[in-house]
């Protein structure tokens, strides 16, 4: 995989509207950009598919100078419609090979891997990179397996070549620990979502790379 995706991957903000304490989601986003975040993915769980495409290409409209890629949650449709970078898929989303068929060839596709299995079959999928979830137990996704751990991560590093970006649970006080384990990238939500400051929250990951 390139270099670019890999620097794109570190520091990883996945958009939570619950978690933005009342304040508009571009507002947050693009002060989290200014801190350093290198990678956006919009994930709205519960907007109808003409608000969400709107959101998306506003997004995409404010990330796009600065050369951030926006990823889009799950749906493939709405990708297509902003015209954002990459995909990323669920265990329960559509097939990874079904998605590679429908997006163009530069479109990236992000994959999340629960167990053991999940990590061995991705050796024969269309995917990019893969989303380690969770690493630690989260509140801001209740549906997922249970944490991999950092055992676990070391065990996924093992297992693969491609790029892992380490989700649930990630904060500062940790994400020494997860780099050393073998991510290439930290997801965070409520990290920056929550934060009082969400510029500086970004600053702060962005650190754990220089």
């Amino acid at each position: 995989m390139t270099t670019t995706l890999l620097e794109a991957l570190r520091v990883y903000l996945v958009t939570d509207a619950q978690a933005l304490r009342g304040r508009p989601l571009l507002d947050v986003v693009l002060q989290a950009m200014q801190g350093g975040v290198t990678c956006v993915q919009l994930r709205e769980k519960h907007a109808n598919t003409r608000d969400f495409v709107e959101l998306a290409c506003a997004l995409q409209g404010a990330l796009a100078p600065l050369n951030v890629p926006l990823v889009i949650n799950d749906r493939v449709d709405v990708a297509l419609a902003c015209g954002a970078q990459g995909v990323h898929l669920g265990q329960s989303d559509m097939q990874p090979a079904h998605a590679r068929r429908l997006l163009p060839p530069a479109v990236f596709i992000g994959w999340s891997v629960e167990t053991p299995q999940d990590v061995a079959n991705a050796a024969a999928l269309p995917v990019d990179y893969l989303g380690v979830s969770p690493v630690f137990a989260t509140p801001t996704k209740t549906d997922t397996a249970p944490p991999w751990g950092l055992q676990g991560l070391r065990s996924v590093r093992a297992m693969t070549t491609l790029p892992l970006v380490a989700i649930g649970g990630i904060h500062s006080g940790n994400a020494a620990d997860v780099l050393a384990a073998g991510a290439d990238g930290l997801a965070v939500v409520s990290a920056i979502c929550s934060a009082d400051d969400p510029c500086a929250a970004a600053q702060t990951l962005r650190q754990f790379f220089s």
